[in-house]
């Protein structure tokens, strides 16, 4: 038991903090620290407006970048990653608010939390690289649009309508607009939005969101426009930490929702992450360690209140474009902001709610990168499929759904793909030393066929169709040298088909046999029928010979045709074709 506990400990232990982390910090903390402050401008008014959007309400997000951020920037395996509430983990979150109430999302966040450091101790952070770019361009679409579809109630300044479909809320919003209109509202929400917009081609390095959140504050206080509703009292401070809200009753029910959270949460993060590290050089994130501090970080979130949380990505590029180069930033950035939360509560109270929608509806656009899904649509028809199904389903469904239906038929256009290179191609037998006559003969009685490609479930059915559909001869000799990959199905299917022929009395040899595909086909009890006496060949003139002997002991060739061995082989200047290869 001494090395699987040791195993453990070790494996344990990589995902702990280093003596490499501190040296980082200490190299340039000015700058991170001016980053860090850089980037808590810009996620305070994300950070109030999308816990406005989960429906636990501005202080359950604020209380998510604080404890999440500092726990992601301590426990997480980027330097640079920056972690909070984010608009598409509030895309998962209001069907659950609407399901379980607020203590369920609070469970659920605690659960999602279980459940990433679980599997940063399996070790499935090296998995992210199989998500296909096109499911992740459609997802980011998809979030996109949801995120500013939830944003309609609070620009248009009406009370959220019921229900936990987007679609359906925001009609519901437009008819209550349409009977009583709040053009304060609009006016708010279009403001903000369009100085973010206008701003960020300008100035990409001003933080317009906050410049714009604050003038629609004090014009709003300054006139008085009730109809600008403000966010409400923030509690001055984060709350003590607290299990109360655990209903062990409700465990089972919540545990689907804790998956299609944690798998958002492991998704978004080492996305951001990987992002992070293609604006860099020389940064390289350890996504084990980022699953294991974004688990820690989501179990402490709940304890003060807080939302399920991910890696941010805008928030992350921010940091990354402002000069951050350790984890200081991203701490500086959660210390800010838990000043705000413990100083600024009721300055912060007062912030118009349709500011912050036009702050959300502002990211929303800015997170639709046109040239790459431009990009994406032109690769393939395949390509573009898959984005286009994966940000329908994003929208009409959820995230984890369209993350699995998107990698569900990406991995069967994939396998069409791969089983479309298989050939099956029947090719000439060499004249070598032979006579016209006699290669005449042989001609009449052996076939050869040249398998290139993979042997497997996808493509095995078209092989059997074409190998059993062998015209009338004697002998089939398989080439199998060039065949990369066989499966159980493949190695099935060859039996079949090589029992069908035999029936036809057509014996089947076999040439070049790899390794690998030989255990195969033994497991499957397909190897001995592609034997001739007891052995296979590892060259295809070996195998012609074979083929010949079995022809001469049934009386199909005259006796005493056979040569001898270095007479039968070809000569490699006459026969190339039975040369380059094994088999």
């Amino acid at each position: 038991m001494t090395l699987p506990i040791g195993r453990a400990a070790a494996r344990f232990t990589g995902l702990l903090p280093t003596r490499a982390d501190l040296t980082d910090i200490r190299r340039a903390p000015r700058r991170d620290l001016l980053a860090g402050l850089t980037v808590a401008i810009v996620a305070l008014p994300l950070a109030l407006g999308f816990g406005v959007s989960s429906g636990l309400g501005a202080e359950a997000g604020l209380a998510t970048a604080v404890v999440a951020g500092a726990l992601a920037a301590v426990f997480g395996g980027s330097n640079l990653q920056v972690s909070g509430p984010t608009g598409a983990m509030t895309v998962v979150l209001v069907p659950i608010v609407g399901k379980y109430g607020p203590t369920g999302v609070l469970t659920v966040g605690l659960l999602a939390g279980v459940m990433l450091v679980a599997l940063a101790a399996l070790r499935a952070g090296k998995y992210m690289q199989y998500v296909p770019a096109p499911v992740v361009e459609g997802f980011t679409l998809g979030i996109a649009c949801v995120i500013g579809l939830q944003q309609i109630p609070g620009a248009l300044g009406v009370p959220r309508p019921e229900g936990d479909r987007v679609l359906v809320v925001a009609w519901r919003a437009v008819e209550e607009f349409a009977r009583h209109p709040n053009w304060t509202a609009i006016g708010f929400a279009v403001s903000v939005a369009a100085v973010m917009l206008i701003g960020a081609r300008w100035r990409p390095t001003v933080p317009f969101s906050l410049l714009a959140v604050v003038a629609a504050t004090v014009v709003a206080r300054v006139a008085g426009l009730d109809a600008a509703k403000p966010i409400g009292d923030l509690p001055s401070g984060l709350p003590s930490p607290s299990l109360g809200f655990l209903d062990l009753g409700s465990l089972g029910t919540l545990l689907a929702p804790a998956v299609a959270v944690a798998a958002l949460a492991a998704l978004e993060s080492l996305l951001s992450a990987s992002v992070a590290d293609g604006m860099t050089v020389g940064q390289k994130h350890d996504p084990d360690r980022e699953l294991f501090g974004q688990g820690l970080a989501n179990i402490a979130a709940p304890l003060f209140g807080g939302v399920p949380a991910t890696g941010a990505i805008a928030r992350t590029a921010v940091n990354v474009r402002t000069g951050a180069g350790s984890r200081l930033a991203s701490l500086t950035h959660a210390a800010i902001l838990a000043v705000i939360v413990f100083a600024a509560a009721p300055l912060v109270s007062t912030i118009p709610l349709a500011a912050l929608a036009g702050v959300l509806l502002a990211t929303a656009v800015r997170m639709v990168e046109v040239g790459s899904l431009k990009a994406m649509a032109k690769a393939t028809r395949s390509d573009a499929l898959i984005l286009v199904l994966t940000a329908v389903a994003t929208l009409a469904l959820d995230l984890v759904y369209a993350v699995v239906i998107g990698l569900a038929v990406a991995g069967v256009l994939a396998l069409r793909a791969v089983a479309n290179q298989a050939r099956f191609d029947q090719v000439p037998l060499d004249r070598g030393d032979h006579s016209a006559e006699e290669h005449a003969l042989l001609a009449e009685h052996i076939v050869a066929y040249r398998i290139d490609g993979p042997v497997f479930f996808a493509a095995a059915h078209r092989f059997l169709l074409e190998l059993t559909d062998v015209a009338d001869v004697r002998v089939v000799i398989l080439r199998m040298s060039r065949v990369s990959t066989m499966d159980a199905t493949g190695a099935l299917v060859l039996k079949d088909a090589v029992e069908k022929l035999n029936r036809r009395g057509i014996l089947v040899l076999a040439s070049g046999i790899r390794t690998g595909q030989r255990q195969v086909l033994d497991s499957v009890g397909a190897l001995e029928l592609l034997r001739h006496n007891g052995r296979d060949y590892a060259t295809t003139p070996e195998a012609i010979q074979g083929a010949r002997t079995h022809l001469e002991l049934a009386g199909v060739l005259p006796s005493g045709t056979t040569r001898q061995n270095q007479d039968l082989l070809p000569n490699p200047a006459t026969a190339p074709e039975f040369s380059k290869e094994p088999g």
